[in-house]
Parts: C-alpha cells; structure tokens; sequence
C-alpha cells in the first residue's frame, strides 16, 4: 500500500468509530507494523488532521474533520450495491426509488475500469415475492423519526385486538416480506414492535416527544441489550 494510501485508510478507520483505536488495531487492519501507525498518525496530526490520543491509549479522530471526496474501492461498490439491491426489493416505494438512483450514481461517478461492479454486480440478492402492502405511509414515520414527533395509530394485533396508540417512533424494521415501526408506547410504557400492514389508521402529530431522537434509540438498544 502506497503511504498516501494508507493515510486516508488510517482517517477512514477511525471515522468508523467514536471509541479509541488502538496502533495495534490500526496496524492489524492495515497489516503492517506498529511503528509504521505511529509515523503515519505523527504526519497527519503535523498535516493538522484533528486526531487525539497517545500511544498504548488509542486514537480518535475529531468530530467536524472532513475529506474531499476519495474515490470508491471494487469493493465498496459492490457493498453499496448489495445494500442497494436488497433496499429495492424490500423497502417501501420510496426507498426503492432511492436505492435504484443511488446505483445509477455509482455508476455515473465511478471510472470506466469499475463500473460493471456497479451495473453488472457479482453480487445478488433474490427478489421478494408477495410482500405485503404498507398501510402507513413510511415517508412520513421516516420523517416523524428524525424530527422526533408522536403517531396516534389505530392498531389490530395478531389476536384482532384493536386498540389506539400514541407512540414514539424509533426506527424502521425491513424484513423480507413485512415491515415494522419500533417505538415507545405510552400505553404500555414500554418499547414495542408495529407491523405496518396491521395499522388501521395513522395521524401524524405535530407534538415532539421529550426525548432527542438519538437519546431515544440508545434507549431502545439498551433496553435490547437487556433483553
């Protein structure tokens, strides 16, 4: 690996993660030696790459630091379009949509040499046959994730129990066939799981919830841990 490449490998491994890295699993990763991290993360902190840490501690990269944009990798092209892929067959119309221009993008950006890992993938994911029909429209609870805002639905469970819910929506789940809105119910006081096809009636409230979105779903993964 040229040393410029390693650089940017180097800022690359520790955007992934806000916890400390360690050289030698910096140096695992790039499969080369301790004292190579060290010169490299001594020439990008004296290029002013906002990096933190010490030796036998751990690195961290900054929030705010940013790269121009660097050119994808074989691979991750056909991670992007594996991901793409099974969006397209499995999310709601609107992320479908997303999923099949973010391909073609891909393909729009890349070079010649590697767009057919864009539009002639050696990897697939299978179609999904049957999947059952959203009755809530996913654009709007997407929305109501991210700007923190309660749902009032009408909601039929497996046993055709109906009930009204206020809920607080968490996060999106897509399986194969149906999908599922996580959220804190004020009924139960607790975390739990919607099917979309079961909802009978969705109103969108303006009221935020007193939780930040973020807060929220550490909430929801810790209460998961538990479990």
């Amino acid at each position: 690996m040229r040393p410029a490449d390693r650089l940017f490998q180097i800022i690359q491994i520790l955007r992934r993660t806000r916890k400390p890295l360690t050289a030698d699993a910096i140096a695992a990763e790039l499969e080369t030696s301790k004292r190579t991290v060290y010169r490299d993360i001594a020439t990008l902190i004296g290029q002013r790459v906002p990096i933190r840490g010490e030796a036998g501690i751990g690195y961290v990269l900054e929030s705010g630091f940013d790269l121009p944009p660097l050119m994808l990798t074989s691979l991750e092209i056909e991670a992007a379009v594996l991901g793409a892929q099974w969006v397209s067959h499995r999310g709601d119309p609107e992320l479908a949509r997303a999923a099949h221009d973010l391909i073609a993008k891909i393909a729009a950006i890349v070079p010649e040499r590697l767009r057919s890992y864009a539009l002639e993938p050696a990897v697939r994911t299978p179609p999904v046959w049957d999947p059952t029909p959203d009755a809530i429209d996913m654009a709007q609870v997407r929305a109501s994730i991210h700007a923190g805002r309660k749902l009032l639905i009408t909601y039929g469970d497996e046993q055709g129990r109906v009930s009204e819910r206020k809920i607080w929506p968490v996060a999106i789940g897509y399986f194969d066939t149906v999908r599922h809105v996580v959220a804190w119910c004020e009924m139960r006081a607790d975390f739990r799981s919607f099917r979309t096809d079961r909802v009978q009636r969705a109103e969108f409230l303006d009221e935020r919830h007193p939780e930040r979105p973020t807060q929220l779903r550490a909430r929801w993964r810790k209460t998961l841990g538990k479990r």
